[in-house]
This record gives structure tokens, C-alpha cells and sequence, in this order.
């Protein structure tokens, strides 16, 4: 698998996680989400899901599957968060490391094609998605008001190298990808 294939995410959404919507998931046929944490969900330093978060979870489980999986270590704060929203969670998933995202699959009992990777990380979140045959979907970072005044380097370095290295990450409201040629969309 080339550069350009491993860091390109099927799908790309302009704003945060709260954009993806059942219509969305029913689009692609997919039966479970497996959601990074930091920055997808919640900002790096809040320990709570907002009330937003929390509408947008009960809404979404009403078509699919949920699991967390995060490279945060801390149990107090990922697992908090998890439980605050009632959902099954690894954390310490040293991402791109697959083996969280296949333990969270196997634990979800689906097939790896109808399950989805979201996360706000090309490095992280869309190559272990993409490396196990994942759906792939980038969202931009949840961020705290104060860091979001201030630029995001490693994400911009991320989509830099990306680009560089032949995937095309550029934002657009709803860029369908791959899924969408093959659909004949």
C-alpha cells in the first residue's frame, strides 16, 4: 500500500465529528464507528463530553455500533468520558498500532468493511484505519476556545506531508472519495 493510499481517508468532513450524520453512515452501509477521543470528541483538556456530544452519541446509536479508542493513557479521564457517554472504550491504542482497533472489531463482531475509523489524525487515527481495510473519516479537531485562536502545527504538518506524499486532504464540505467511484457516484 503506497503513501498516497495509506494516509487518504474515504471521507472527508468539513467541521467537527457532530457533522457525521445517520444519513451519512446509512450512505456507506456502515454498521459500527470506532471514535478516537482527543480533539475528535473533546478538547485535549476537558475531561467531560459536552451536551452536544452526548445528543449527538444517543442519535447516532440509533444506527450503529460505538466504540472508543484512544492513545491517551490517562483511565481517570478517557474512561470518565466513555462512561459519561455510556460507551465501551480501549485507551493506551499507541495508534497507528492496529491491534486496539482489531480487539474494539472483534468486540463489535462486524466485518472490518462496514466499520468505519474517525479521528482528526492522519498519522494516527487514518493509517490504522486504512492498514486494516477500515472505512476511513477525518473530522477537524474539537479544540479547546483558547488553542483554537492559535494554529494546530502537527495537524497542519500532517495534511502538508500528506499532500506531498500524493493524498489529497484538502477540506470540502462532504469530499466523497474512493467509496463514492466505486458506488459509480
Amino acid at each position: 500500500m503506497g503513501w498516497n493510499n495509506i494516509l487518504q481517508p474515504d471521507l472527508i468532513l468539513e467541521g467537527s465529528v457532530l457533522n457525521l450524520t445517520p444519513e451519512i453512515i446509512k450512505k456507506y452501509e456502515l454498521k459500527g464507528l470506532v471514535l478516537d477521543v482527543d480533539e475528535t470528541l473533546v478538547p485535549v483538556r476537558v475531561a467531560s463530553a459536552s451536551v452536544e456530544l452526548r445528543q449527538w452519541v444517543e442519535e447516532i446509536r440509533s444506527c450503529t455500533e460505538l466504540w472508543l479508542v484512544s492513545n491517551n493513557l490517562s483511565e481517570a479521564r478517557i474512561g470518565g468520558i466513555a462512561r459519561s457517554l455510556n460507551l465501551p472504550y480501549f485507551l493506551g491504542a499507541a495508534k497507528p498500532s492496529r491491534r486496539k482497533l482489531r480487539a474494539a472489531l472483534k468486540m463489535m463482531n462486524l466485518p472490518v468493511n462496514q466499520v468505519a475509523m474517525v479521528g482528526d489524525r492522519l498519522f494516527t487515527d487514518i493509517i490504522a484505519g486504512n492498514r486494516l481495510g477500515m472505512f476511513t473519516i477525518l473530522v477537524e479537531p474539537i479544540m479547546h476556545p483558547d488553542v483554537a485562536l492559535r494554529s494546530h502545527p502537527i495537524r497542519n504538518f500532517e495534511v502538508w506531508a500528506s499532500e506531498i506524499l500524493g493524498a489529497s486532504i484538502t477540506p470540502k464540505k462532504r469530499r466523497f472519495t474512493k467509496l463514492d467511484k466505486k458506488l459509480g457516484k
